[in-house]
This record gives structure tokens, sequence and C-alpha cells, in this order.
């Protein structure tokens, strides 16, 4: 099979799952918050944890690893000002989903404590869930941005 096949096919799989998954599992938070149900939330957040380490985390490995390996098949230069700018935007991504797995865990946990407790979620949560969102659109918006430069190729500069 051909080896610039085999790259693109795999690097716009690891793309539709990287952004499927992180959509999906952005939904279903903001949708288990906003029923305010301790047993929702806690369900939901495990779910989102574990979602993150099977599927956005490789795909977020391999994206630019297949990324790269189309780029030299291409032909294309490394500092190509389309590649520079994708390149920034993903790291722009990465930098604000970074810390946004920190705070799904501690929402995770802070609402099986809550659970354990029959409480109500504290407040740390809820701080947690709003700087969890506000992170949440910088990376999409980057992603969406990576999306139109991989597909338009456009002259930047």
């Amino acid at each position: 099979m051909d080896p610039y096949l085999i790259a693109k096919t795999l690097h716009i799989l690891s793309s539709t799952i990287l952004f499927g998954t992180g959509i999906g599992t952005a939904f279903q938070m903001v949708w288990a918050m906003r029923t305010r149900r301790v047993e929702t939330i806690h369900s939901v957040a495990s779910g989102v944890v574990w979602a993150d380490w099977l599927f956005t985390t490789p795909a977020g490995i391999i994206q630019p690893l297949t990324g790269l390996w189309l780029v030299y098949l291409a032909g294309y230069a490394l500092s190509e000002p389309w590649l520079v700018t994708t390149y920034l935007l993903y790291v722009l991504a990465f930098v604000c989903w970074a810390p946004v797995v920190h705070l799904q865990i501690r929402i995770r946990d802070l609402s099986g404590a809550a659970l354990a407790e029959q409480a109500s979620l504290p407040p740390a949560a809820h701080r947690a869930y709003r700087i969890w969102f506000a992170l949440g659109w910088p990376a999409f918006a980057a992603l969406i941005g990576v999306f139109w430069l991989m597909v338009a190729k456009p002259a930047l500069w």
C-alpha cells in the first residue's frame, strides 16, 4: 500500500478521534454539570477522564507524528507558513488541554467524595468546572483552525 495513503488515513482517523472525543466529552460534562446531580456528575466525569486516556491522549500523540510523516512524504518544508501556524495552534490546544485533564480528575474526585458523603457538589468543583469550560474554547478554536489549515494550506506570508 502507498505510504502516503497510510499516513493520510492515520492522520485523518487520529484527528477525527481527537476532535470527536474532545467535543463529545465536553458536551457530556456540560450536560452533567447542568443537572447538578452529584451521582450524574461523578459518573460522567469518570467516563470523561477514561475517554481522555483511552482516546484523546493516543490520538494527540499520533496526530503530530503522522503530520510530520505527511510533511516528509509530500515534500513540504517544515517552515511553510501554514505549517508553522498549525504547530502554534496545536501547541495552544495542548496548553489548554493539559490543565483540563487535571481539572476533570479534580471534578471526578470531588464529586466522588461528595457522593460518598451524600453531600452536594463543593464550590471547588464548580470553580474547577468554570476553568475547565473556559479552557475548552481556545482549544476548540485552535483545532478548528488546524483543520482549516490542513485543508486550505493557504499562503499566509
